[in-house]
C-alpha cells in the first residue's frame, strides 16, 4: 500500500531503463503491429515470464521484448507511457536509459530511436511540467569498439544527451574494459558518466567505475558495502548511489527485502537514492519501492525524505532547476525533522 506521503513526495528518478518499461500489454501490442513473433500468447503468459534466477535470466527476456520496437512511434509511444506514469507518482524529474546498440543491431537506424525518444521526452515537459533527461548506455558484453561506435554515431545529438552509462552482464565485463570510452563521453561529448557496478559484481567493480571511468554516479552500488574503505570514500565524496530495490530482490541480489542493505547504505552517510530500474518486469514503480524499503526495513518518512531530496541533488540538472526543486520538497519535509535530516534527540 502506497501512504500518502509517498504518493505526495516530489521525486527525481535516475535509474530507469526505457526498453524495461514497456508493460506487458504493450509488448504484445507492439508484437502485433509490427509482425514479430513473441512465445507468449498474451500479456498474461508474459506476466507470467517474470520469474528471474539472475541477472543474465532477466536480460534474456529484456532483449527479447525490446525486439517489438520496429518504428520511430514505437520508440516515442514508449517514453510517453513511462512518464506520463512517472508524473502520476510525483515524479518531477526522470533521466532514463536507451540502449542504442541493441537497436543498432537489429537495423534500427539511429535516429530513428534518438528523435522519437527525445520528442517525448519534450513532450512531456510541455503536457505535464516533468523535466526529463536521457542517457545513452554501453551493452558491456560488446567490445569497446562497438561502444565506440555507438558514441560517434549518437554525436550529431550530443547537445542533447545528457550522460554516458553501461549496463549489461556485469560478471567478466569490468568497469575498466571501456575507460577510452569513458574518456571520450567526458572529454569529447561533455556528458555526464555513471554505470551499473555493484550489482553482480563486487566492491571491485564500484571501486573500478569510482576511480578508472571517473563515474559521477553509481548505479546500483548495493555491493560497495564488502569494502569498508569505499563505504567511507563514498560517503565522503558524496557520491549517489541509484539503488533500485525490488530490482535486487527480483534478481537474486538479495534474497527478500528484509534482507537488503538500503538502510544500512543510508545509516552509513552514502548519498542514497531510489529508483525502479525496470518497473513491470520487477513488479512496481518507483512509489512502490519507496514503500516495500518503509514496510519491510522500517524506513521513517524522514528517511524517505531525505532520499527524495538526494534524488534532486544528484541529478543532472541546472542549478536554477534544482533549488526549484529542491523548495519544493522542503514543502514535504516531515514535521520535526531538521536542516541535518533527522529529528531533534528528547532530554
Amino acid at each position: 500500500m502506497i501512504s500518502p506521503f509517498i504518493a505526495n513526495l516530489p521525486k527525481a528518478e535516475l535509474h530507469m531503463h526505457l526498453e524495461g518499461s514497456l508493460e506487458p500489454e504493450t509488448l504484445i501490442k507492439l508484437a502485433a503491429r509490427n509482425g514479430i513473433r513473441l512465445p507468449y500468447a498474451d500479456a498474461e503468459a508474459v506476466q507470467c515470464a517474470y520469474q528471474f534466477d539472475n541477472l543474465k535470466s532477466f536480460l534474456d527476456l529484456f532483449y527479447l521484448g525490446l525486439t517489438v520496437l520496429q518504428k520511430g512511434s514505437d520508440f516515442y509511444e514508449m517514453t510517453a507511457a513511462y512518464f506520463a506514469r512517472a508524473v502520476r507518482e510525483n515524479v518531477r524529474h526522470a533521466e532514463v536509459f536507451i540502449s542504442p546498440q541493441a537497436h543498432l543491431r537489429r537495423g534500427i537506424p539511429i535516429a530513428v530511436v534518438i528523435e522519437n525518444v527525445l520528442a517525448a521526452i519534450d513532450d512531456a515537459r510541455a503536457r505535464h511540467g516533468m523535466t526529463g533527461g536521457l542517457i545513452v548506455g554501453i551493452q558491456r558484453q560488446f567490445d569497446e569498439s562497438d561502444a565506440l561506435a555507438m558514441i560517434q554515431l549518437v554525436k550529431p545529438w550530443r547537445d542533447r544527451i545528457i550522460g554516458l552509462g553501461m549496463g549489461g552482464p556485469e560478471l567478466d565485463n569490468p568497469p575498466s574494459k571501456f575507460a577510452r570510452a569513458y574518456d571520450i563521453a567526458r572529454c569529447d561529448c561533455g556528458w555526464h558518466t555513471m554505470a551499473h557496478a555493484g550489482e553482480e559484481g563486487g566492491a571491485d567493480y564500484v571501486r573500478d567505475a569510482l576511480h578508472t571511468l571517473k563515474c559521477e554516479r553509481i548505479d546500483h552500488g548495493v555491493r560497495c558495502e564488502g569494502d569498508p574503505d569505499l563505504m567511507r570514500e563514498l560517503a565522503e565524496r558524496g557520491v549517489p548511489l541509484t539503488v533500485c530495490p525490488m530490482s535486487n530482490c527480483m534478481l537474486k541480489v538479495f534474497p527478500d527485502m528484509a534482507s537488503h542493505n538500503i538502510r544500512r547504505l543510508h545509516e552509513a552517510g552514502l548519498r542514497i537514492t531510489v529508483n525502479s530500474d525496470d518497473p513491470p518486469y520487477f513488479g512496481g514503480y518507483i512509489n512502490e519501492n519507496y514503500a516495500a524499503i518503509q514496510t519491510e526495513l522500517g524506513m521513517s518518512d524522514g528517511d524517505l525524505w531525505q532520499m527524495a531530496r538526494n534524488s534532486f541533488t544528484s541529478a543532472f540538472i541546472s542549478d536554477d532547476l534544482r533549488n526549484r526543486y529542491l523548495q519544493d520538497i522542503e514543502r514535504h519535509r516531515p514535521s520535526g525533522l531538521n536542516q541535518h535530516g533527522t529529528f531533534p534527540i528528547a532530554g
